[in-house]
Formats: C-alpha cells, sequence, structure tokens
C-alpha cells in the first residue's frame, strides 16, 4: 500500500492508540497524522506530549458517535486512511454498561465507515480502513489451540460481542461496497501508558502503593501477553504491506497464567523498590470471579510472521521489566490518572 497524505488515528490518546500515533508522527514526517479522540476517561495527551507541537500533527476532540460531526470532519480534512482504535475496552465495565459498548464500538465504527464509504467510493483503490480488533471475539480455549485468523467467531462478553458486531460491519462495508480494509486481532497489551483499571498498571501500583491485589477466582486464566510497541510495530507493518480484505492476528507467543504472572511481577517490583523479597505476594487476594470469564487466550501469530516478517521483539519478562520502570520513573503521570485531574483540565481546554 501507498503511503497515504491524511492518515486519521482513532483512539490515538488512548494506550495503544498514544504508541501508534507517535510512531506515525515520527515515521511519516510528509503525511499529516490525525489523532480523533473522545477524551473519556481512559484517553489522555499526556501520553503524547513529546510529539504534541508537529508540524505534521493534529489533534481532534470528536466522540465517533458524533455522525454529524464524524462526517464533516471527513469532508473537511479529506482522510486518506483510517486507522481505527477507538473503543471502550474494559470487559468489567461492559458488564456494568454493556449499552456503552454498543453505542461507541458498533454505532462509532459504524459512523467511521459510512463516512469513509461516501468520501472513497469514487477512489477506493487509494484509500484504506483499518480496523484494530481483539483476540476476545474468538471466544475461550481449552487447555490446548490457538485462535487462527479462521477461527469462528464465539464472543462471551458484552465487551467482546461489540467488538465482533465491529469485525462485522467492517468485513460487510467490503463485501457490500468495495471498502478497502484490513483487521487485525490482537492480545492482551501491556507496557507503558496503559490506564490502571488493567490488570498490570494496577497491580504496579497497588504494590507501590502496599495496597491488595485482587486476582480473580484461582487465578489460572490463561492470557497471551503483547508488549504495546511491539503492537505498534506490527499495525504499522500491516498499514504498509498488508493484503486488502485479510485479517492478521497479533500475538506475542507468550502465554501466562494470571497467578504466574502476578508473581513474576511482584518478585521485578519487590527487587526495583528494595523490599524483602516475597513482600508483595503477600499482598495477593483472591477474589470471586467475573461472570463470563474466558479461560485461556492464545492467538496463533504464524500469518504475520509468514507473510509479513513480523515477530515480537522482546521476552515478556524484558517487557514487563520496561514497564515497570516507565511506571516508576512516571509517578506524577499515574497520580493524576488515579485522582482524575486530567480530565478537569481536557474538560476547560476542548469545551
Amino acid at each position: 500500500m501507498s503511503k497515504s497524505n491524511n492518515i486519521l488515528i482513532t483512539g490515538g490518546a488512548g494506550f495503544i492508540g498514544s504508541h501508534v500515533v507517535r510512531l506515525f508522527v515520527k515515521k511519516y514526517p510528509k503525511s499529516h497524522i490525525y489523532n480523533l479522540d473522545a477524551l473519556t476517561y481512559a484517553g489522555n495527551l499526556e501520553n503524547l506530549k513529546d510529539i504534541e507541537n508537529a508540524k505534521n500533527y493534529t489533534f481532534l476532540r470528536v466522540d465517533i458517535c458524533n455522525q454529524k460531526k464524524i462526517k464533516s470532519l471527513f469532508e473537511k480534512y479529506q482522510f486518506d486512511t483510517i486507522i481505527h482504535l477507538a473503543a471502550e475496552s474494559h470487559v468489567d465495565r461492559s458488564i456494568s454498561n454493556p449499552f456503552a459498548f454498543v453505542e461507541t464500538n458498533i454505532m462509532g465504527t459504524l459512523n467511521l465507515l459510512h463516512a469513509a464509504h461516501h468520501l472513497w467510493k469514487d477512489s477506493n483503490d487509494k484509500h484504506l480502513f483499518y480496523h484494530i480488533s481483539t483476540d476476545e471475539v474468538y471466544g475461550t480455549l481449552g487447555s490446548t489451540g490457538l485462535f487462527t485468523e479462521d477461527t469462528s467467531y464465539d464472543p462471551n462478553s458484552p465487551y467482546s460481542a461489540s467488538k465482533a458486531g465491529s469485525d462485522h460491519f467492517v468485513r460487510a462495508f467490503g463485501e457490500t461496497y468495495g471498502l478497502p480494509y484490513v483487521i487485525s486481532n490482537c492480545s492482551n497489551n501491556y507496557g507503558p501508558n496503559q490506564f490502571p483499571e488493567k490488570l498490570i498498571p494496577l497491580f504496579i501500583n497497588n504494590i507501590i502503593n502496599k495496597k491488595a491485589l485482587p486476582v480473580y477466582g484461582d487465578g489460572n486464566y490463561t492470557r497471551d501477553w503483547l508488549y504495546v510497541i511491539d503492537h505498534a510495530e506490527a499495525i504499522d507493518l500491516i498499514y504498509n504491506q498488508g493484503s486488502i480484505g485479510e485479517t492478521y492476528n497479533i500475538g506475542g507467543f507468550n502465554e501466562w497464567k494470571n497467578i504466574d504472572l502476578v508473581k513474576v511481577l511482584c518478585q521485578q517490583m519487590d527487587t526495583k523498590l528494595g523490599r524483602r523479597l516475597g513482600e508483595s505476594e503477600n499482598l495477593i487476594n483472591f477474589v470471586k470471579d467475573r461472570p463470563g470469564h474466558d479461560l485461556r487466550y492464545a492467538i496463533d501469530a504464524t500469518k504475520i510472521n509468514k507473510n509479513l516478517g513480523w515477530k515480537p521483539s522482546v521476552t515478556f519478562e524484558e517487557g514487563l521489566s520496561k514497564t515497570i520502570d516507565w511506571y516508576l520513573d512516571n509517578e506524577t503521570w499515574l497520580k493524576n490518572v488515579t485522582s482524575g485531574d486530567y480530565q478537569k483540565y481536557y474538560d476547560e481546554q476542548y469545551k
């Protein structure tokens, strides 16, 4: 695919999105990168302080659910490529409020698809709609097996159901209207800038403050973990070399049971904080399981490795160490996020 002039990245102030925005702003100085984000609780422009004044970067505070506004932005800026990451993404929140997930993940995606179709319908071959999804759409695995690009969808939570719905809409626009698209489904991301409701940053913060580490059930739920910077590199590779109409699974080749992950995290934190080894493990607290909890996710990333040459750059232990170091070096960021102070500033600045 040829490089685009105007690239829209949705959800670019969020965790994964901010790493993608930074990579694209620095790597493609002749393209203009538009970061569209509603700045909900997980969106934080502090994640992009280092590139906020770049000449090829523009931030747009817009909700993808606002159909009229989305349509006008497409007409104004003539986006050539959309890299769509904006989403509600926390399973626990989807259980308590599934309507918000349907609104953002399905209706928001539909608004973007509709606007792209009307802008590009006479020149589809020059454009790309790249939709970022999750391995959770595939449901759950037993003790063996891997998710491939051909695995049937079987979502078990409101979150994964909403992402499955958005994936289907992207493919439907490709089949019905000829919209040029690619989709990637990733495993659990971790790394710098992640909002501390997710397991790794939550537990880092709790260990710092000597608070309980709540582990669901018996802790034997298994996930494949992907370092976020490796994910951003994979997204860039698919943007450049992915085939239209294809799906690519992005995983870390890196399965961990939750309880084993937490113990490794505790050991690294004790070492880095100068605490007695084993001190943080005493904070582990097994709690009641959540409804519809999938036993195991595991991605087969053979296709992107074989076809595009991508593979993770770090082991989990290396990536975890880098992640812990980032949070320890950015405690002000962590305090601002956990207190919610950053949202008050944005509400004043972007009225």
